[in-house]
């Protein structure tokens, strides 16, 4: 787990966001070709890939102060990997926007590409890679996870998930073939994390009050089968953040450390959770009762006129992916934050900013979302 730090400063309203960034191998590659986290590295050192440029210029436009990004690939060397985007992207103006720099930053492994010894898919081969990786991916780090900060990230009192077995979440959803017999092998069950990626609980200080960030990006409920087991894990992976926030002692952590969060507490949930309560292919019951929740303020749901503009769906003011749906979420505590504002950056054909996201090759398929708070 690593933290780091350059300089910071603080605002009386601050903004919490969350971009799915699509800065993994695969994104820059041809179809069918595969790489590792080299690939990403060297787009980084670089500072001239079109793609991370829009991305850096998406979030100079927006300028959260808080910002979590997912499907950005693990890389152990600061230097190679967040650092290197900050000095290279995004303390560089683009397309004419102020430079900004983020003082904290964290990232630590997550499960995606990390090989498991079983065949987790059923196909006949324990290959290690892909769907038999503890969460899938072509290698370790794929689709990582990194948060941004301009004010301290307290790596004291962090929690990580990643080694959370799903075994051990009572009432956790089964995984059975169409016999009804257990898709995962008892040994596998008995190693298999919940987490696709991982689960954090970042303590961050603002102006002497602390604030949790509740980050993770669960597994897409899709490229399955009848089994539906990525819906199934999508949706206790959803769940998790539910029993945490009521303190559910079944939950330990990283360090075995036991318990969710205490009562009180100002949180964040934030990520692409690949849910949505009204539309797509997960099980909405998670979303939809996270959302509900009497610790959140589940109604505050950031709108774009470019999602309204994109779809003829009934939700689709509200929707953050272009593949049509509500997928990416920043969620409040009630206790501690007033919600001033929010939105998502999906500029209208003919608004400024319009061709950072005209196309998934711009910047990336899902859009920035973000929430102006206040802390009580």
């Amino acid at each position: 787990m690593v933290a780091g730090v350059w300089a910071g400063q603080a605002s009386a309203t601050i903004r919490v966001a969350t971009f799915n960034v699509s800065m993994e191998a695969d994104n820059y590659l041809p179809r069918g070709e595969q790489g590792d986290q080299q690939v990403l590295i060297e787009r980084l050192a670089s500072g001239d890939e079109a793609q991370i440029q829009n991305v850096a210029e998406i979030i100079q436009r927006t300028r959260p102060d808080i910002l979590f990004l997912t499907e950005f690939d693990y890389i152990a060397d600061p230097g190679k990997g967040v650092e290197a985007f900050s000095t290279n992207y995004l303390q560089v103006a683009q397309g004419g926007q102020q430079p900004i720099d983020y003082p904290y930053y964290y990232y630590a492994p997550v499960n995606t590409g990390q090989p498991s010894p079983y065949d987790l898919d059923r196909d006949g081969v324990a290959s290690g890679t892909g769907a038999d990786a503890w969460g899938f991916g072509s290698y370790p780090g794929q689709y990582g996870m990194l948060v941004l900060s301009k004010y301290p990230i307290n790596k004291d009192q962090v929690r990580t998930f990643q080694q959370f077995k799903w075994k051990d979440m009572p009432d956790y959803l089964p995984t059975r073939t169409a016999d009804g017999d257990d898709w995962y092998s008892e040994e596998a069950w008995q190693d298999f994390p919940l987490s696709s990626k991982s689960h954090w609980d970042l303590p961050i200080e603002v102006d002497g009050e602390t604030l949790h960030l509740l980050a993770s990006h669960p597994t897409p409920p899709v490229f399955d089968g009848p089994e539906n087991r990525n819906g199934i894990r999508n949706h206790d992976e959803i769940r998790f953040w539910r029993d945490y926030i009521h303190n559910a002692e079944y939950i330990y952590d990283d360090r075995n450390q036991s318990g969710g969060l205490a009562a009180q507490q100002r949180f964040f949930i934030v990520g692409d959770l690949n849910a949505s309560a009204d539309e797509g292919d997960g099980i909405r019951s998670a979303i939809a009762g996270l959302l509900n929740d009497e610790l959140v303020q589940g109604a505050a749901e950031p709108v774009s006129s470019g999602a309204a503009a994109h779809s003829e769906s009934a939700y689709a003011a509200s929707h953050t992916a272009a593949w049509g749906m509500r997928a990416d979420y920043v969620i409040p505590s009630v206790y501690g934050v007033t919600v001033v504002d929010s939105g998502v950056f999906w500029p209208a054909a003919g608004e400024p900013g319009h061709g950072l996201v005209s196309s998934r090759g711009a910047s990336s398929d899902h859009r920035l979302v973000w929430l102006d708070v206040r802390l009580k």
